[in-house]
């Protein structure tokens, strides 16, 4: 007999296109990681170190599927982003090692409650609110590593056929590598961890009825519908 005193939640997974699931058990994300979007967000794209901020692993939406408009805010905006999925955890990883932790890759979207943000930004406040709230992570499926190069290839976001983002892996400022291994600096990255890896120029709004169509090239795809 359990000795829960509750129903044990479900653990939230994502489809690979091995045919399999991979388990998530928490997703980090990095910001600013573009130099042209950090100008778009009006702050200087130097190579400052990355930041983190989270998400739960529940507001993950399945490709395909719809996502909810969320309620408290009036300015829903898209992030399209590269994903990389950890296999194997660690902390304090080497740069040189750490691509190996990746099991896979994939596509996914950083939504973002603006209007939330900049209130927190301009009080000094966390962006929780901003950013893990219910369905905030669409995420399509997981290619494995050794099919992807996470150092180039064409992102792209487009909201009903018109493409609104459009940027390359190879423009990051961080690397997936570094990126993993400064992150192992801070948490000791465990299996079925998410770390989403920033999104490229041209962010901006959504509202109810648009559908959303991520891409990277070599990598996949992810598509949700605003409802």
């Amino acid at each position: 007999m359990s000795d829960l005193v509750i129903p044990a939640p479900t653990l939230p997974t994502v489809p690979t296109t091995t045919g399999g699931r991979f388990p998530v058990r928490r997703i980090f994300c990095v910001g600013r990681n573009y130099a042209a979007h950090a100008r778009e967000m009006g702050h200087d794209p130097d190579r400052e170190p990355p930041f983190f901020f989270t998400k739960p692993a529940d507001a993950i939406v399945a490709d395909g599927a719809d996502t909810p408009y969320p309620s408290v805010t009036q300015r829903l905006e898209h992030e399209v982003e590269l994903v990389a999925a950890i296999g194997t955890g660690g902390s304090d990883l080497a740069q040189e090692d750490a691509l190996g932790h990746v099991w896979g890759y994939a596509v996914g979207l950083d939504l973002t409650r603006r209007d939330l943000q900049a209130e927190a930004k301009r009080l000094g406040r966390p962006w929780d609110t901003a950013k893990g709230f219910d369905a905030s992570a669409p995420i399509g499926a997981i290619a494995p590593a050794a099919e992807v190069d996470p150092t180039s290839g064409t992102v792209e976001l487009r909201v009903n056929g018109d493409l609104r983002q459009s940027g390359d892996l190879a423009d990051q400022i961080w690397s997936v590598a570094e990126t993993v291994a400064e992150l192992s600096r801070f948490v000791t990255l465990a299996p079925g961890d998410l770390v989403m890896t920033g999104t490229p120029e041209g962010v901006g709004v959504v509202r109810r009825g648009d559908t959303l169509d991520g891409a990277i090239t070599g990598v996949g795809s992810v598509r949700t519908t605003i409802v």
